[in-house]
């Protein structure tokens, strides 16, 4: 990592705005500064779009300074306008808690690896017990009112139908103190964030100002997003999660190989920590050969290994491997359900495995893959037809119980694309 953490950020696309450049790198170039991040705990998982703060901090600490993670306990409990169209849905404490117990242990597992001490801290330590009035009177009276409503983030809701709740409009006070209470009790003076946090940071500069003199600054980052400008981190079956029960370390992995060259070239500077000359060198590759997907794969590589471990990157990899050939081993009925998802299916009951068992001719007509008995012997005689990637050339075959890859799947195949999977239920 560069001394020079600033301007490694800046090359790399990193900074969207700042406070004054000048100073901010002189004051990053000292070794143990602490920077901090906000992550507001609205699910149990951080998704795609938190990788950019995550990064930003692992720089921060590879940089040799300290990443202070700070988990919205508090503003929690209230939800952020910036960005947003809508007011979110209150959580209940209960579910508030327990998603800060699951955002914090990924968060501790994501930059404790990197061995600089990291901090995380619960805005909800400082702010329970608090009174409102006594909020308003210590905090509230040094902040214009002003200078809120002309935070895009306020003056965009307010032009809209749904208008801003009281509620919402707090979350900036609230935001604003957490940086004087991290100034106060952790030495911190910058704060980052994404593009949609810099009128919460600006207050937080602010407030600092008027009740302690301090100098403190901020950085954010573009938030990620795609060419077209819309939201990274989303498909059509919804978020892409970090948690591998929300999204498969296999479908995590699939979501870079998937991304457009531009798109997969951006990630590369700004999510991972490969040296920006490999960075380039593999953009030239990708001007040379764009079907080649180079970038993508290192891509899915090293941010499947940074978020699941080197054993979710062989596993996704393994199930990327079976579904284009590779003979299926090891795999159970969800991971296989995930692989081919967007291939046709066929439900077959369980009792036609037992006795003789299922003819393959008979299958492969039922799924799809042959549109007769005789179309399917054929396509087995010719030596076009699998099972679970295996290739079967007996045209007599029959499915046994043996032949299921987990407990109630099994993949066929016609020639080298055509798949479909049978399903064996019992019932």
């Amino acid at each position: 990592m560069p001394h020079d953490l600033f301007t490694d950020l800046t090359d790399r696309g990193l900074v969207h705005q700042s406070t004054d450049a000048s100073v901010l790198r002189s004051w990053l170039k000292t070794p143990g500064r602490r920077v901090y991040a906000g992550f507001d705990p609205t699910a149990d998982s951080l998704h795609v779009g938190h990788l950019v703060a995550i990064m930003l901090l692992r720089r921060v600490a590879a940089a040799g300074h300290e990443p202070i993670a700070l988990i919205g306990g508090a503003t929690g409990m209230i939800g952020d306008p910036s960005g947003r169209s809508e007011e979110r849905n209150l959580l209940s404490p209960e579910t508030l808690q327990a998603n800060i117990a699951a955002v914090e242990d990924q968060i501790r597992r994501l930059l404790e690896s990197v061995g600089q001490p990291v901090h995380v801290v619960n805005n909800a330590d400082w702010m329970r017990g608090v009174g409102y009035l006594e909020f308003l009177r210590d905090v509230g009276k040094h902040v214009p009112l002003s200078q809120m409503l002309a935070k895009d983030s306020v003056k965009s809701r307010l032009e809209r139908d749904g208008g801003l709740s009281y509620t919402e409009f707090s979350y900036m006070l609230l935001q604003a103190w957490d940086f004087v209470h991290l100034a106060d009790s952790h030495e911190c003076r910058v704060q980052i964030g994404g593009s949609d946090q810099w009128g919460n940071i600006t207050a937080g500069i602010e407030l600092g100002r008027r009740l302690r003199s301090l100098d403190l600054h901020g950085i954010t980052c573009p938030l990620l997003t795609k060419a077209d400008g819309t939201k990274m981190g989303k498909t059509a079956s919804g978020a892409i999660w970090l948690d591998p029960a929300r999204t498969s370390p296999y479908r995590f992995y699939q979501y870079w190989i998937n991304l457009d060259d531009d798109d997969a070239g951006c990630c590369l500077e700004r999510l991972t920590e490969l040296p920006l000359t490999v960075c380039h060198e593999l953009a030239a590759e990708r001007a040379e050969n764009p079907s080649g997907r180079g970038t993508q794969r290192r891509l899915a590589e090293e941010l499947t290994r940074l978020v699941h471990g080197e054993a979710g990157l062989q596993a996704a990899q393994q199930a990327t491997a079976v579904f284009f050939g590779a003979a299926i081993e090891s795999l159970d009925d969800a991971t296989l359900g995930e692989i081919f998802a967007d291939v046709p299916s066929h439900d077959f009951p369980r009792q036609q495995l037992e006795g003789d068992g299922l003819p393959l001719t008979e299958a492969l007509t039922a799924a799809g893959l042959a549109p007769t008995r005789s179309a399917a012997r054929r396509t087995i005689e010719q030596g076009g037809a699998y099972l679970n990637n295996n290739r079967i050339t007996d045209h007599t075959y029959r499915i046994k119980p043996a032949d299921l890859g987990d407990r109630s799947l099994i993949v066929l195949r016609s020639g080298k694309k055509s798949y479909a999977v049978a399903r064996f239920n019992t019932g």
